[in-house]
């Protein structure tokens, strides 16, 4: 069945584009989410006359899409996660946090279907992760994992309790601070 694509479909075509479908999925799916109208003479005589349009706005993407990529290309990602032994991740990164990762280290949001990371990484290392923005625009982000491992994390705890109560002592004495902490536990508790 041949459909007129009203916007971009991810591997088949974009906006104005003439492609072929099974049936159902044309139905069930392109145009119930919008993504098509069936190709009948009118939409065909319809979409010559867009055409410029089209084209203004595909110009438009395009030269976004690029903008995005350059500035991202062989850019360096740090995602901080716990490890266990033999640098092995507990949970994984996955794609959402990468697209999270890059929002907040270069002001950037990415959206997390566009990060081509395949298997989640499970390991401490360094990772080449394909982003797509459009089309075939694509750019290579040097995913930067680091681990924390549990005893790391327990002594960094460790450490910062101790600064409350060094903080605590200074502001309030030694004997106040006692007392703060002894009411902050009771209350823990309850």
């Amino acid at each position: 069945m041949e459909v007129i694509l009203l916007k971009e479909l991810r591997g088949r075509g974009g906006e104005g584009d003439v492609i072929n479908v099974a049936r159902g999925f044309a139905n069930n799916y392109l145009f119930r989410q919008g993504y098509a109208v069936k190709a009948t003479p009118g939409n065909l005589k319809q979409l010559e006359q867009k055409r410029n349009n089209i084209q203004k706005r595909e110009e438009v993407r395009l030269a976004d899409a690029n903008k995005l990529a350059e500035q991202l290309e062989g850019t360096t990602v740090n995602i901080m996660a716990q490890v266990g032994e033999e640098g092995q991740l507990f949970g994984s990164v996955t794609a959402p946090m990468i697209a999270e990762a890059i929002a907040e280290q270069f002001d950037l949001e990415i959206d997390r279907r566009r990060v081509e990371l395949g298997k989640p990484i499970k390991a401490v290392g360094t990772y080449q992760v394909p982003v797509g923005f459009y089309r075939d625009i694509k750019a290579t982000v040097n995913v930067v994992v680091t681990g924390d491992t549990v005893e790391d994390a327990e002594a960094n705890a460790e450490a910062a309790e101790d600064a409350v109560v060094e903080a605590l002592e200074e502001a309030v004495g030694e004997e106040g601070a006692e007392i703060a902490i002894a009411e902050a536990e009771a209350e823990a508790t309850e």
